[in-house]
């Protein structure tokens, strides 16, 4: 397991900071490096993908790709059980262990987290870092409450979202249903209460590989003090630089490309360097 039990949760996703102009926080700017994260979303213990979260396919056994990933040199994965909210029923706790029991990257791990007792349990079996969506829109405060007892560094929120009008709208369960609640007017609350990270999916560009919905998460990113995660779209190399250089983002995560192998980290990795961005090195 990553580090051991004692090690500092959450630590790869805080930047250092220095003095500087930027949009990110008054008076400072972020010096990151951009991390690539692959995602699997899990259902029935399988990996699963589709476009615009629906008419999903088999990708594989989330075991085998996390150690994949990990031997390839992604910088974090997440792993989202995407039928856990809408099924009402508790995270994949043992898929969890077996995964992290072997990874030398961290994990982050949502879908289900309903209670500060489920994020404590996914941290015992390993995880790094807990993302809720569902149950915090439910009770924002289960935010907080996460955040106080076990630092924000480990708080993940994931934010679902579809375009209505002229922004956007939180979707719960998986994208299946509609909240009525405003992208931004939510980030900047799930922040306030103790969020020390976002990730962001735009459900209109997911699976797409049209590219991210750069608007979103830049809009995003230059309101909140904490990391962004940029998801939904991603279908080339040029899609992931622009998602740190015109988004904003300080994660770029994937899905297909990276589980049908039509792109590796290490290509990712090699063009974005090349485009003057700072990653981390393939191990």
């Amino acid at each position: 397991m990553f580090g051991g039990a004692v090690r500092e949760i959450g630590q790869n996703c805080i930047d250092h900071k220095v003095t500087g102009t930027n949009n990110k926080s008054a008076g400072e700017r972020y010096v990151k490096s951009v991390r690539i994260i692959p995602c699997l979303d899990v259902d029935a213990g399988r990996v699963k993908k589709g476009v615009r979260f629906v008419d999903l396919v088999d990708e594989g056994d989330p075991i085998e790709l996390s150690l994949r990933y990990d031997a390839e040199g992604a910088d974090e994965l997440v792993f989202l059980d995407i039928t856990a909210s809408s099924d009402r029923r508790a995270t994949m706790v043992d898929v969890v262990a077996r995964a992290a029991d072997q990874l030398f990257i961290p994990l982050t791990v949502g879908g289900g987290v309903r209670t500060l007792d489920d994020a404590k349990a996914l941290l015992r079996a390993g995880a790094d870092k807990v993302a809720v969506n569902t149950a915090a829109i439910a009770r924002p405060q289960l935010i907080a409450e996460i955040a106080d007892q076990l630092g924000s560094q480990c708080v993940v929120v994931a934010v679902d979202a579809k375009r209505q009008g002229g922004g956007w709208e939180v979707y719960t369960h998986g994208g299946r249903m509609a909240t009525g609640i405003d992208v931004l007017q939510w980030v900047d609350r799930v922040v306030q209460l103790g969020a020390g990270e976002l990730l962001v999916t735009s459900m209109d560009r997911d699976g797409t590989k049209d590219g991210f919905d750069l608007e979103l998460t830049g809009e995003i990113a230059s309101r909140v003090p904490v990391p962004v995660i940029a998801s939904g779209g991603v279908g080339t190399l040029e899609h992931f630089a622009e998602g740190a250089l015109k988004g904003g983002a300080d994660g770029l995560l994937a899905a297909s490309v990276f589980h049908r192998r039509e792109l590796s980290i290490d290509s990712v990795k090699e063009y974005l360097l090349s485009r003057g961005i700072n990653v981390r090195p393939v191990r």
